[in-house]
């Protein structure tokens, strides 16, 4: 029996494509949900694929992962997401097509019981008002806390729409370029951070730096950082952000010390980094940190 709280995870599944051809299985939220799965914790993810070929694939896939599915929804209408993916000078840059399936969650699709536990979500896939009201509907039979994974991506956003999603949330991760974005009068990370947390009354600030590591503060005045090592091999950084976020959320689910939940979200990020794309499909790679952190 699982007695980790719920984790629900809204947003969006797609196809990331690279320059040499290639395509992976990605999405934020998807690959928060995919590596939690493989945590064993069983994630309800909320998200919407077309009637295609892609779609299928994700469906597959999933069931490969043993993951639910039951969340899911099928657009007659709109494609499954897809993102050209373009290295620049070692970064990803995104294109992400518009009107994609999980822009169009159906709020009358989704359970109308109430929830426990971590609603975690993202900013892209409320770009679309259909989508932005089936989250407004989860948020309201949400009973635990809201986990919002700030993802800025020019011009899928705009802080009329943000700034709410923020106002809900108890947790907030995003990078140092975003902080400065939303909180562009402070001077300094750390008073940035605490401008941030005070505005929006977080119980925990994440702040993702890169090869500089990440940054914690949980609004008691007490801020936890963790830096990769310097021999971390770096195939590419899709994905690393989440990565993070999906062992923030395991931390916090299972109440593990803010410094213990950083140092392993830091540990399995660096790990990824290592591979192709944001979601792996080896379990062993799992195992490994499952064994070492007694999961």
């Amino acid at each position: 029996m699982n007695n980790n709280p719920l984790l629900h995870i809204f947003g969006e599944v797609l196809f990331d494509h690279f320059p040499d051809g290639s395509r992976v299985l990605g999405g934020a939220p998807f690959n928060v949900a995919w590596h939690l799965q493989a945590f064993g914790q069983s994630p309800r993810f909320i998200s919407r694929t077309g009637d295609d070929p892609s779609g299928h694939e994700i469906a597959t896939l999933m069931a490969a992962w043993d993951m639910s599915r039951e969340a899911v929804q099928t657009d007659n209408e709109h494609p499954t997401g897809s993102v050209r993916v373009l290295i620049q000078d070692g970064e990803p840059h995104y294109e992400i097509v518009a009107d994609c399936a999980y822009d169009f969650i159906d709020s009358k699709l989704l359970e109308e019981k109430q929830t426990q536990g971590i609603l975690y979500h993202g900013s892209l896939a409320i770009r679309n008002p259909v989508s932005r009201t089936a989250l407004k509907a989860a948020k309201a039979r949400h009973q635990g806390k809201v986990f919002v994974d700030v993802n800025l991506r020019p011009p899928w956003w705009d802080r009329e729409t943000l700034l709410p999603l923020l106002y809900d949330a108890d947790w907030v991760k995003l990078n140092e370029a975003e902080l400065i974005a939303l909180c562009p009068d402070e001077h300094g990370l750390e008073a940035a951070m605490q401008a941030f947390c005070a505005q929006f009354d977080l119980e925990i600030l994440v702040v993702t730096r890169g090869e500089q590591g990440a940054v914690a503060y949980d609004g008691q005045q007490h801020f936890v950082t963790v830096k990769p090592p310097a021999s971390t091999a770096v195939v590419d950084t899709v994905g690393a952000g989440d990565a993070f976020a999906a062992l923030l959320l395991l931390g916090l689910s299972k109440q593990w010390p803010l410094t213990v939940t950083l140092e392993r979200a830091q540990a399995f990020a660096c790990s990824l980094v290592g591979r192709r794309g944001a979601t792996v499909a080896d379990r062993a790679f799992y195992r490994a940190f499952s064994e070492q952190w007694g999961l």
